[in-house]
């Protein structure tokens, strides 16, 4: 198991690494573009890659959902998700962004109360309190101007957290078809109404840098399924905070942006604090519906697949192949 999980980690960091240089694409195509003409093409040509993975989705049913007033809350935080993290892309350092952005497992420990009947016990109070001490941190109200950007990556964050919460509530019921077209097709629907306010002619090296961003997000995706199917959700799901380190890294290279001693500190705090909820939550003991630990991937923005339903129903479809496996009678001698 040592060995599988290191897979399971090396996996894990690749992939985060890919989604890491997709943001760094994002950030430069939001200096010239609105997130509303960014968000709305990446959808559009995520669609064929995301079909591809759709059509494995064998459970019988239609394309209505059967919470659709959950679906709908879902939708909609998801698609200002999408809009409000792009734009914050755009407009703050990376590691900012990544920062606040990982404050997401705080809030959905928070939402899996209402939403899940979760029990949240004293020491996941401090850690999701110490969490919330790093953002305030990170912020640094007392001497810094707080801008659209940072409200833009805290909407970001607390929408992301809906959308990941509702999905553990009603995934096991839903399709992977269902939970995972609904936020795309709003999105090209919604934006697509608004993008005549906003639309600027794209010249042809910058479209093919959104369709980069459509690969790139596959290509990550297919990295961290992999990485689940191989080794511990425990020992992945901390490695999305790697991406602080590319986020430092791009920063530096492409765009001169140097990390304050305010952002490296509650980068800490908030990182431990979240590892920490990771690590209460893979305890049966500590948590009945682990809300953080099995759909820790990205926020959800509607605009790519979303790891937990797919793993989900992987499990489902490789359960009833044994189980068909086992019920099949012994060949004939």
């Amino acid at each position: 198991m040592p060995q599988q999980n290191a897979k399971a980690a090396l996996f894990a960091l690749i992939a985060f690494g890919v989604f890491a240089t997709h943001d760094v694409v994002v950030k430069i195509l939001g200096a010239t573009y609105s997130p509303i003409q960014i968000v709305f093409f990446s959808v559009l040509l995520s669609f064929p890659l995301a079909t591809l993975m759709l059509m494995r989705d064998a459970k019988p049913g239609t394309l209505l959902p059967r919470h659709p007033w959950w679906m709908a809350i879902r939708t909609v935080a998801a698609v200002i998700t999408a809009l409000s993290a792009f734009y914050a892309f755009s407009v703050l350092p990376l590691a900012q962004v990544y920062t606040i952005l990982f404050a997401s497992p705080l809030f959905i420990t928070i939402l899996s109360i209402p939403i899940l009947g979760e029990t949240v016990r004293f020491r996941r109070w401090l850690a999701v309190f110490a969490g919330l001490i790093g953002v305030v941190i990170v912020l640094n109200p007392a001497k810094t101007t707080l801008t659209l950007g940072h409200a833009a990556a805290l909407t970001a964050s607390v929408c992301g957290s809906i959308a990941a919460v509702i999905v553990r509530k009603i995934g096991q019921e839903e399709r992977l078809v269902v939970l995972m077209l609904y936020p795309m097709v709003t999105n090209v629907i919604l934006l697509g109404a608004c993008l005549g306010f906003v639309y600027q002619p794209m010249p042809a090296q910058d479209f093919g840098l959104l369709a980069i961003t459509a690969v790139l997000a596959w290509i990550a995706t297919r990295f961290i399924l992999q990485a689940y199917k191989t080794g511990e959700a425990v020992i992945v799901a901390p490695m999305q905070y790697s991406q602080i380190l590319w986020a430092t890294l791009y920063g530096l290279l492409f765009f001169n942006e140097i990390p304050g001693q305010n952002v490296i500190l509650g980068a800490g705090i908030i990182i431990l604090s979240g590892c920490y909820i990771v690590f209460r939550e893979s305890r049966s003991s500590a948590s009945s519906t682990t809300p953080v630990l099995r759909t820790r991937s990205r926020v959800e923005t509607g605009t790519t697949l979303r790891v937990g339903p797919i793993m989900r129903a992987s499990e489902r479809r490789d359960a009833k192949e044994e189980e068909a496996g086992l019920q099949r009678p012994p060949p004939m001698e």
